[in-house]
């Protein structure tokens, strides 16, 4: 039977919940067992793939289609996980499964409510998890701040799981904030014991404490935090911030935290070191041999979750290389005013990645036209790589109208147009050609170079595709079909003839990096910025 670790939140949002999760889960990997994560979200969307990143960041997307939460991406890239649509489930989509059982009439003659149907049908999903992907430990991660009446049912919901799992199967790890008064130098325990307060008023009594704070967390301060919050001294967990996020489970391990956790979940395995993770990943972080300049031409780029994963696969792509990757975040309507050149100053390379909609189009195909002609690298994931075909189109091919559908349904040149299948779409959420599939990458080309084997599987999130009918004079001019999705005939991968490294995929390779097994595109990428 799997064991159960509830992480919570309190005091301020953004604390850190999905990182904190994520390397439990490493942790926990390390000591041999095998672990699944679960992202619970309180809002009403059933995922967030309708939300602007501006309201929720990045959307991740897993191998099955899903459109999930960013916190899956923290997961995935820390631990060995692959995760399914079963690994997010949001207040949405339990309302949702809820309503429709009892329009079927599931519940006849019963009046549904809150308790038990919500509570139950939110269990109903975390039993799920552990039973579907046969692990020792679900690590449950409880979004949004206690205290928010959206996170009340999810609350109430692990509050009688834990009763009914009973002693040494389920703990709850609540993650709060220690802040530092700059004026008076000190460091309050106040918010976390009325955090915790908030938590034993709905009959959840957290085992431990994860305390995330600027200074080191005195004795004296774990003794009393351990006092008014009713838990042992050692359940008092300093969580330091760290310059990089991939220091955290040597953090944790250092507070003896994954020890704790197997102690109170009474599991009783042998010890086992981080070497390999601190050797190659921290060590390459903190001390690299190289150094690069990467702009990232987006337009979200005020929101640094926005584009979480492809800042990720960035770092990682410098792991890969030694070198630490200085990543320069350019809003794309800048481009549409200024000369590209002065905000190009110094790069080694230009990544331009996805997003919707007609807002700095223009900028980023200004960016794609100066990477392409000062033969600096180019990487363009999903509309990226939409937009290099419509900037080659238009100043090397000569079509001068040639644009996306997306943004000119009258253009005279479509060489990008929506999806034979997306025509009949009428629902916005979910309708997207989403999930991995099958690419066929060709020979002599960068991206064959980079995966070394021909067939790859590939993340994909998007409604508009390289047309066809204009493959011929594209590719008569320079322009090379690096991939293609064999059963449909499906553009997938482009690159420039001739040009020190410039690749455009459909799909989103972000999603399948990790810090310990870096992407082959981010490797490859850094790996001819560094020759610039």
């Amino acid at each position: 039977m799997s064991k159960f670790i509830f992480v919570t939140g309190g005091v301020v949002s953004s604390l850190g919940k999905g990182i904190a999760s994520a390397s439990i889960g490493k942790l926990l990997e390390t000591r041999g067992l095998r672990v699944t994560i679960l992202k619970c979200d309180p809002y009403l969307n059933v995922d967030p793939g309708t939300m602007n990143p501006y309201q929720h960041g990045e959307v991740y997307v897993t191998d099955d289609g899903a459109e999930t939460d960013l916190d899956l991406g923290h997961y995935e890239r820390f631990t060995s996980g692959h995760f399914t649509k079963d690994n997010n489930i949001t207040a949405g989509k339990i309302y949702y499964s809820v309503i429709t059982k009892e329009r079927r009439g599931d519940y006849l003659g019963k009046t549904v409510q809150i308790i038990p149907h919500i509570t139950d049908e939110i269990k109903c999903c975390i039993r799920k998890v552990a039973k579907d992907h046969d692990v020792d430990v679900v690590i449950v991660e409880i979004g949004g701040t206690v205290g928010d009446i959206e996170s009340l049912p999810f609350l109430e919901a692990i509050r009688q799981l834990r009763w009914e799992l009973g002693e040494h199967y389920a703990l709850n790890i609540h993650v709060t904030l220690l802040p530092y008064i700059k004026s008076c130098g000190e460091q309050k325990t106040k918010p976390t014991q009325h955090s915790v307060g908030r938590l034993r008023e709905i009959g959840i009594q957290p085992d431990i404490l994860l305390c995330r704070t600027e200074k080191p967390i005195s004795q004296e301060q774990r003794e009393k935090i351990a006092l008014f919050c009713n838990v042992d001294v050692e359940s008092v967990i300093e969580a330091a911030d760290v310059k990089h996020i991939y220091e955290c489970p040597s953090a944790f391990k250092k507070e003896n935290l994954d020890a704790l956790i197997l102690k109170k979940l009474n599991i009783k395995n042998h010890d086992r070191d981080l070497k390999e993770w601190e050797g190659y990943v921290v060590k390459r972080l903190k001390h690299p041999k190289h150094e690069v300049n990467i702009a990232v031409v987006g337009k979200y780029i005020q929101l640094p979750d926005a584009y979480k994963s492809i800042y990720e696969a960035l770092v990682h792509g410098g792991i890969a290389n030694d070198a630490r990757v200085n990543i320069f975040k350019i809003d794309s309507e800048d481009l549409e005013k200024g000369k590209p050149d002065k905000y190009f100053k110094d790069i080694h390379g230009i990544l331009v990645p996805g997003g919707f909609g007609q807002r700095g189009i223009e900028g980023k195909v200004r960016a794609i036209r100066f990477a392409r002609e000062n033969d600096i690298p180019f990487f363009g994931i999903c509309l990226g790589m939409q937009l290099a075909t419509v900037e080659f189109a238009r100043n090397v091919c000569g079509l001068k109208s040639a644009n996306s559908t997306e943004f000119d349904k009258t253009t005279k040149d479509p060489v990008i147009s929506l999806l034979a299948e997306q025509h009949q779409v009428t629902n916005m959420g979910a309708t997207m050609r989403l999930g991995a599939y099958q690419c066929h990458l060709e020979k002599d080309t960068r991206s064959l170079a980079a995966y070394r084997k021909e067939e790859i599987s590939e993340r994909h999130r998007h409604r508009f595709e390289f047309n066809n009918d204009y493959r011929d004079v594209l590719t008569s001019k320079g322009l090379v079909i690096a991939g293609i999705h064999t059963s449909r005939n499906l553009v997938e991968v482009v690159e420039v003839k001739g040009h020190r490294w410039f690749v455009g995929c459909q799909f989103h390779p972000e999603f399948q990096s990790k810090p310990d097994k870096p992407h082959p595109l981010f490797r490859d990428f850094i790996a001819a910025a560094l020759t610039v």
